[in-house]
């Protein structure tokens, strides 16, 4: 079952006792609600993409603690993790099997958390379900299962990727950039995917964006992000009402006498 998502006093930092010592993740206290669409911004290195790394199991908290669903997932290894977050990555071919065709890369997000054992890997009566599900995209695919997945254009492999992860329903969406490698044509059609599959499901999903209109426009929550921190946490009709001339103001102000720039929050 899905639920609340409590991430308590979250700390990591990379190069520990040298020079070079970032501290990634400094001291985050984020709740996240069942349901809650959360989109997430911040300057390049505020700590962002190493966050969602965090709850993926990419790698542990030097110390902290994570609580998914009741559970304390702090030092489950990402396999095991995955049992309960589907991901999507910024790059489209890091999402899907590039050897492996549309409907075996399918049959694999089909039995994320369970056992795999040794049997036949797409069983016929899954196709039907395939084709169902990949109709709904309105690319074609359901007419393309045995075409191996590295033949597909980025956007089509960022649509699949899309709906892989979301066969087994998540308790959590982490979705990092996605659309960032994409034409603006394609990355549209990708975030009206996403908002389409986030609402039908009631999923609980992570968004990081450096587009501040996407930011705004999508989702119940906007997280900021500056130095491994949570810095602005807004929800209901304040998020509502902002414009992104206000996020850059609001965004001046927490970072004090440093200067702003937009490349600083939009790279």
């Amino acid at each position: 079952m899905s639920g609340q998502i409590v991430i308590q006093k979250a700390f990591k930092a990379f190069n520990r006792g040298s020079v070079n010592e970032v501290k990634a993740i400094n001291g985050i206290d984020l709740t996240i609600n069942d349901g809650d669409f959360i989109t997430i911004i911040g300057s390049n290195g505020a700590g962002k993409s190493t966050f969602l790394n965090a709850l993926a199991g990419s790698f542990f908290l030097d110390s902290g603690s994570i609580i998914m669903g009741g559970e304390d997932v702090t030092t489950w290894p990402e396999h095991k993790r995955a049992a309960k977050i589907g991901r999507v990555f910024q790059d489209p071919l890091l999402g899907t099997c590039a050897g492996a065709t549309i409907e075996q890369n399918m049959a694999l997000a089909k039995k994320r958390g369970k056992s795999r054992g040794l049997g036949l890997g797409v069983k016929g009566r899954d196709r039907a379900y395939f084709r169902e599900n990949l109709a709904q995209l309105g690319l074609g695919l359901e007419d393309r299962l045995r075409t191996a997945t590295g033949l597909l254009s980025g956007g089509q492999r960022q649509a699949l990727t899309m709906l892989m992860a979301t066969m087994v329903r998540p308790e959590l969406l982490l979705l990092d950039e996605h659309t960032a490698a994409l034409d603006p044509k394609t990355a549209q059609m990708i975030l009206e995917l996403t908002q389409e599959m986030v609402e039908q499901q009631n999923l609980t999903a992570l968004m990081v964006t450096h587009n501040m209109n996407q930011a705004i426009n999508l989702g119940n929550r906007l997280v900021m992000f500056h130095r491994g921190r949570v810095v602005l946490d807004i929800a209901g009709e304040e998020k509502q009402d902002l414009k992104v001339e206000d996020l850059l103001q609001r965004f001046a102000e927490l970072r004090g006498d440093e200067e702003l720039s937009d490349r600083m929050l939009l790279c």
